[in-house]
């Protein structure tokens, strides 16, 4: 019998991955983020332990994105629970004034709905610029 190898926490070995979104599809890079994050690209994958790497995305602002008029039309929401409070929000308003949100909105959609995508999720480091302040982890 041939039986699957499970990876523990402590025999994980998280690193930093440092992706350019300059000229990139939007769509593109965040399944990219996703897969990163979650650890699938690795063979020592276990679905139930957070074994994904930390990801920082420079120059978010620049990604490309297509489809026709998706940029434009599509909105996202915001609901406090109160009556009347939805907010709506365009892409092209979230891209110009906060692209970190709209990175992290997208991303946390490709990834588990529970405790484990929460972890997950607050590994992902977004940047609109070139700069970035985790160089000293991207040396390993």
């Amino acid at each position: 019998m041939k039986f699957t190898k499970i990876a523990t926490p402590e025999q994980i070995d998280q690193k930093w991955v440092l992706i350019d979104a300059e000229g990139k599809t939007f769509g593109r890079i965040i399944t990219e983020v996703a897969t990163i994050l979650r650890g699938k690209n690795k063979p020592c994958f276990t679905p139930n332990i957070d074994c994904g790497d930390y990801v920082v995305v420079v120059n978010a602002s620049k990604a490309k994105f297509n489809g026709l008029g998706k940029i434009a039309n599509k909105e996202y929401f915001s609901y406090s629970g109160y009556f009347g409070s939805v907010k709506s929000t365009k892409m092209t308003e979230l891209l110009e004034k906060n692209p970190e949100k709209l990175y992290k909105l997208a991303t946390r959609g490709m990834l588990p709905k529970t405790k484990l995508g929460a972890k997950m999720i607050k590994k992902l480091k977004i940047y609109a610029g070139a700069e970035h302040p985790h160089s000293a982890q991207l040396a390993k």
